[in-house]
């Protein structure tokens, strides 16, 4: 009867069953304490009223067993919250191995998806039925927050870093997607929505993608046009480390800590890259920060994952 209302958003993820029952047995508990609380109080303070004006109450000690009764079922009660709560928590935050990945750039005041394939959307997004998705987000100005009610989705989109999400739609149909941080004047208006298509669906309107190619190839022409390929040079003769084999592995720094070379890293590296550098190498490669875009950023960070399944060049 309240299926589709906003207290009850339609269930279409494998993550909203769990989030739902989680949240109900919140509501039963906090329900059941609130009623049996407020009815002693009022049961008590009838039976134990001042019946005349000169009338003293007795002397009330307590005892152990009362004591542990109120401090033992509400521990285990919280214990139990605990562990399904942390449960569902890294569930939510551990996307499986293999999963589609798109990017997410929030700005104001609009959402911009980027497949991989090269296809771009605003304010909607096209993904498949039963398919694991991750959206790898950032943001051009302000925080913003992505969220889908009917896949129990919710995250931080935040400016100068990468935050990531997951979910896998149940059920073909389109979904309301908000801004749930407010992020200036027309934050009410950040709206968009999410289509989820069986597979053949999606692979039919995902045939019809950019024109200029994949996310990564675009990040290839970028890299040959800002003259990146000079200093890193896949034979190891340049000024800059290689990058084929490299996103994914541990890198070792000048200062002698290890870090590892993912997509924050990367982005570090093009927009501060004497924040942290690579052991061997000096620090002359300049910023590109004002140069190049989040949507540019993004195909960048694209290119050198796609370099990831060439094996490393090793240095002489």
């Amino acid at each position: 009867m309240w299926k589709g209302t906003p207290l009850f958003p339609d269930s279409a993820s494998t993550m909203a069953g769990r989030v739902d029952a989680l949240y109900f047995f919140l509501i039963v508990v906090s329900a059941f304490f609130s009623v049996l609380i407020a009815g002693l109080i009022v049961f008590y303070a009838v039976k134990y009223r001042r019946r005349s004006p000169d009338s003293v109450g007795a002397s009330f000690h307590g005892g152990m067993a009362l004591e542990l009764t109120w401090t033992v079922i509400p521990f285990f009660i919280t214990i139990v919250i605990f562990v399904w709560g942390a449960s569902v928590f890294f569930a939510m935050s551990r996307p499986p191995d293999e999963t589609l990945n798109i990017y997410v750039v929030g700005k104001q005041w609009m959402w911009k998806f980027q497949h991989l394939d090269g296809q771009r959307e605003i304010n909607e997004l096209h993904v498949p039925v039963g398919r694991p998705v991750k959206l790898i987000m950032t943001s051009e100005d302000v925080i913003h927050d992505v969220f889908v009610p009917a896949f129990r989705m919710k995250a931080d989109v935040l400016p100068g870093r990468y935050t990531n999400i997951w979910f896998q739609p149940t059920k073909p149909g389109r979904y309301h997607l908000f801004c749930a941080e407010y992020c200036g004047t027309r934050h009410s208006g950040m709206v968009g929505e999410v289509v989820v298509m069986d597979p053949s669906e999606y692979q039919t309107w995902l045939s019809g993608g950019a024109p200029e190619g994949s996310l990564a190839s675009a990040g290839a022409r970028l890299f040959q046009d800002l003259a990146c390929n000079t200093c890193h040079r896949p034979d190891a003769q340049g000024r800059g480390p290689v990058l084929e084999g490299l996103f994914g592995k541990t890198a070792t720094l000048q200062s002698g800590e290890t870090i590892t070379v993912d997509e924050a890293y990367v982005r570090e590296s093009i927009l501060n890259p004497s924040a942290r550098v690579t052991a061997g190498f000096q620090p002359i490669m300049p910023t590109f920060q004002g140069l190049v875009t989040e949507e540019q950023l993004l195909e960048l960070v694209e290119y050198v994952k796609s370099l990831q399944s060439l094996p490393p060049v090793q240095t002489r």
